[in-house]
């Protein structure tokens, strides 16, 4: 009978880069940068890495569809790497799947990478990743924003808000994000615009204005996982994984009345699972800080009702209150988030991962970004695809055994 991943599994090291426009640095610049910081953190060397895997997803170091980008750029010695794609979860994945071998006695150390260099793709968003029945939504001017504008629309609609209330409350997502990126140096973006400015800004799919998206960025990030019960031999203080779950929506819920057009079927059956997997019975007593996909401020919103954590209906309350801001009761996206840290899609799932860690730590860096307060799990969750047929992976760490 299936037990889970709960408490069988480890971080010990983490690395990640500056997230940005990096024109003067290769995608092998990055990964190295990640790589070496995330050695010096577990204190071993690379020579002790049994296998690594590898997340890339539409940018050039994805070439060859192979693991070799990653080997080469680390030299590594014919040890077993794994390239894995899984949209914007792809670097939750990559994580995933080193957290398994190592739960299964298949290797002592492994190693979870996720790189990307959008900027070098010369797309202003993200390339078209459109597959199957997916392609049929694409064309002729189907568009992210276009797509998260409608569940916007549809949001306000169902629960009574105006286009006014509805703007108002999305631009205060943003504008908790904006706070807490302009405290973080290796966020993309660090200014932090007052409200007003936000719900002022120009339209980019009504009513989602540019404040409502996030950024296009390079960046890298790795994880370095072993067994639970061996980690206290590297650290003093290791993260502990408590729940990997994911769930893929097929394309079907674009094709009739099944869904709602709002509410991500994926995030509600993954984050419903990972609770389980980690025994967690009251999420908004239980979670002490999330990193959610908030690529658009919509898809925030909704998330916190589709992880069980707002009433349906009522997220905007909590917002409202500062619940997510850092010094709320669940604070979220204490790094930026998307909107601000960035989102190179490989690297986004281990760039959360990374935060949660130094925060349960009680490392964020620089020292007024770190959360003030006793804090016992962190939740991470992604969203790729597109609404109504999607990818969502939810994990949750905690830092005690």
């Amino acid at each position: 009978m299936a037990r889970g991943i709960k408490n069988k599994v480890a971080i010990i090291g983490m690395g990640c880069t500056k997230f940005g426009e990096f024109w003067d640095k290769s995608a092998d610049d990055l990964i190295v940068e990640a790589f070496q910081e995330a050695l010096k953190d577990a204190g071993i060397r690379a020579d002790d890495i049994d296998a690594a895997w590898w997340g890339a997803c539409v940018s050039e170091v994805n070439v060859g569809k192979s693991g070799l980008p990653l080997a080469r750029a680390l030299k590594f010695k014919n040890i077993p790497v794994t390239r894995v794609e899984n949209f914007c979860a792809t670097g939750t994945e990559a994580i995933r799947g080193a957290s398994y071998a190592v739960a299964s006695g298949a290797c002592d150390i492994a190693l979870a990478l996720g790189c990307e260099k959008l900027k070098d793709t010369g797309f202003g968003g993200l390339p078209d990743m459109a597959t199957g029945e997916e392609r049929k939504f694409y064309y002729p001017n189907f568009t992210a924003p276009g797509m998260f504008a409608q569940v916007a629309n549809a949001y306000f609609s169902r629960y009574g808000l105006s286009r006014e209330e509805g703007k108002r409350v999305l631009s205060r997502i943003s504008w908790k994000s904006h706070q807490n990126g302009s405290m973080n140096p290796r966020a993309h973006l660090r200014s932090a615009p007052d409200l007003e400015t936000m719900v002022g800004a120009p339209i980019i799919a009504d009513p989602l204005s540019i404040f409502d998206c996030c950024g296009v960025s390079d960046g890298a990030a790795a994880a370095i996982v072993v067994n639970a019960e061996m980690a206290k031999e590297f650290r003093a203080d290791p993260i502990y994984v408590k729940a990997l779950q994911m769930s893929l929506t097929p394309a079907t819920g674009l094709m009739h009345q099944s869904w709602d057009g709002i509410h991500i079927q994926s995030s509600r059956i993954a984050g419903k699972k990972a609770y389980e997997e980690a025994d967690i019975t009251s999420p908004r007593k239980d979670i002490s800080l999330m990193e959610v996909h908030d690529c658009f401020s919509i898809n925030e919103l909704i998330t916190y009702e589709c992880l069980q954590v707002s009433p349906v209906g009522e997220a905007r309350r909590d917002v409202e209150a500062g619940f997510f801001d850092l010094d709320g009761t669940i604070p979220c996206q204490s790094d930026g988030g998307l909107k601000c840290f960035g989102h190179p899609i490989g690297a986004s799932g281990i760039r959360m991962a990374y935060e949660i860690y130094k925060q349960l730590q009680g490392r964020a860096e620089p020292e007024e970004r770190q959360i003030r307060k006793d804090l016992n799990f962190g939740l991470t969750h992604n969203l790729g695809g597109i609404c109504g047929s999607t990818v969502c992976s939810v994990a949750i760490f905690g830092n005690e055994l």
